[in-house]
């Protein structure tokens, strides 16, 4: 049997920490190739680059930059170029260096290479790793616990099926700690994040004034009879939520006719 073959990607950029630690964990287990933003993307959405070209760099075999793209130009354009006949078997993206919880998904760059990939008929997952401390570099424990269990996710994938329907992914999120310290996967819906509305007013030399967009704190909703992404990460397991592209809320369709 041929070896299979992981596409990744991220929103942190080529030389990120996290990216080269998932290339890392994932090179025992199948053929990996790399597409990745020439610099960071974090934010930045589902979005696509329609208004100027983008470019492939290739820094060495099986690994490239996009010129100023984003993650989702990433997959759209190696599935489209780089896998024309072959298609890779799985697309992660990450390892983001920062929690991708709650509403933040629909922010996320990271969540973004994951929706394109399943867009367009791959499975994919999205994995990020919890900071320790709010705005601090993640150092004590590194990548060892997101290394190890993405790496088991991707090989029950790999040798057996994806768990979930076309155009779902799923969303990975790491708790700040050594692997022995690790209580497991837990499977969680996504929570509800408290949301700051910070921005630093600036002037430039000139005296225009300009803004800085601030790092909210990490706080959220609590919900009782729920295991919500925030609450399992907070106690110590992996958490793993199942997302879906179809927004639609269902549950208000029929109040929303009689409204009408």
């Amino acid at each position: 049997m041929s070896k299979k073959h992981i596409l990744i990607t991220n929103d942190d950029g080529f030389e990120s920490e996290g990216l080269l630690a998932l290339r890392e964990a994932l090179a025992p287990i199948a053929e990996v190739t790399v597409v990745a933003p020439t610099i960071e993307k974090s934010a930045s959405g589902h979005s696509l680059t329609l208004t100027r070209p983008l470019h492939f760099i290739q820094l060495e075999e099986h690994f490239y930059k996009l010129d100023d793209g984003t993650p989702t130009d990433c997959i759209f354009l190696a599935l489209n170029k780089l896998f024309k006949a072959n298609k890779p078997d799985l697309v992660i993206s990450g390892i983001n260096i920062g929690s991708n919880m709650g509403e933040d998904i629909t922010y996320s760059g990271t969540a973004a290479g994951a929706m394109e990939a399943v867009l367009q008929g791959i499975p994919a997952i999205a994995v990020s790793q919890v900071y320790a401390e709010h705005g601090k570099s993640i150092e004590e424990h590194g990548y060892a616990l997101a290394q190890a269990r993405i790496a088991t996710l991707a090989e029950k994938i790999l040798r057996g099926s994806f768990p979930l329907p076309s155009r779902r992914f799923l969303n990975v999120n790491i708790p700040p700690l050594p692997p022995e310290a690790c209580r497991g996967f837990k499977v969680t819906r996504a929570g509800n994040r408290l949301y700051g509305h910070h921005a630093e007013v600036h002037h430039n030399p000139r005296g225009k004034e300009y803004y800085w967009i601030g790092l909210p704190e990490l706080g959220w909703l609590e919900t009782r009879g729920h295991t919500t992404d925030f609450e399992a990460v907070n106690d110590g397991y992996v958490s793993i939520t199942p997302v879906q592209l179809d927004m639609t809320s269902y549950e208000d369709i029929e109040a929303l006719g009689a409204w009408l």
